[in-house]
């Protein structure tokens, strides 16, 4: 049974969603001590997270980001916000899913299924992805060199993969785009950056450096 956690600050709208996902077979769960909200994730380690925006003490970004710098936990940003730069933001912060409030409960339901399905895979069988000593475990979302490990967040873990399966050649940036979203909607040059950037220090920080160069005007190349 998937464990849920809620953290939404409206009780009316936490029972619901605690007596929703129950019903559909989810141990699901809301704490109620904002201030320690990061800490209650990390040491609850659940399947996935329902992160509203607008909380007591910190907002979500705020939450999402401290919990990515962690552990890769699922998020789904629920909130009433409803801008494309609420999305971006999600987006850049290694957020799985984004959806408006009001929803439909039927929609968020096939995307708590589709996020837990994805990030599940097949546990029984690990695909590993090389390249000069770095290992990319596509299974369960970690790359690791000379010894040491670190997890990335989906985006990352998307941009690796593309770069290692086109290593040695140039991919320009609208592929890189199309391949992480499959779209160009809510997407642009500063949401791919952010996220290069991100895994560039998380390679750093595993010693794997300068192993993304940039074509300026034409993309990135694995080295």
């Amino acid at each position: 049974m998937s464990k849920i956690m809620i953290v939404e600050d409206n009780e009316n709208m936490k029972k619901e969603l605690i007596e929703f996902l129950t019903r559909y077979g989810y141990d699901a769960y809301s704490p109620s001590d904002y201030e320690n909200i990061v800490k209650i994730a990390l040491d609850d380690e659940p399947n996935l997270i329902l992160l509203d925006i607008n909380l007591p003490y910190y907002d979500g970004y705020y939450i999402c980001r401290e919990i990515r710098k962690e552990k890769d936990i699922p998020i789904i940003i629920v909130t009433s916000r409803d801008s494309e730069m609420d999305e971006i933001m999600s987006m850049n912060l290694g957020a799985d899913d984004f959806i408006t409030k009001p929803y439909n409960t039927q929609i968020l339901l096939a995307r708590i299924a589709a996020v837990l399905r994805r990030v599940s895979g097949n546990n029984s069988i690990q695909e590993i992805v090389e390249h000069k000593g770095l290992k990319l475990n596509v299974t369960n979302g970690s790359v690791s060199f000379n010894g040491n490990n670190i997890d990335l967040t989906k985006n990352e873990l998307k941009i690796l993969l593309c770069l290692l399966k086109n290593k040695g050649g140039i991919v320009s940036r609208e592929d890189l785009m199309d391949y992480l979203w499959n779209s160009d909607l809510y997407v642009d040059d500063n949401t791919l950056s952010v996220n290069v950037t991100r895994l560039r220090k998380k390679l750093c920080e595993i010693g794997f450096n300068d192993g993304i160069e940039t074509k300026r005007g034409l993309g990135y190349i694995l080295l």
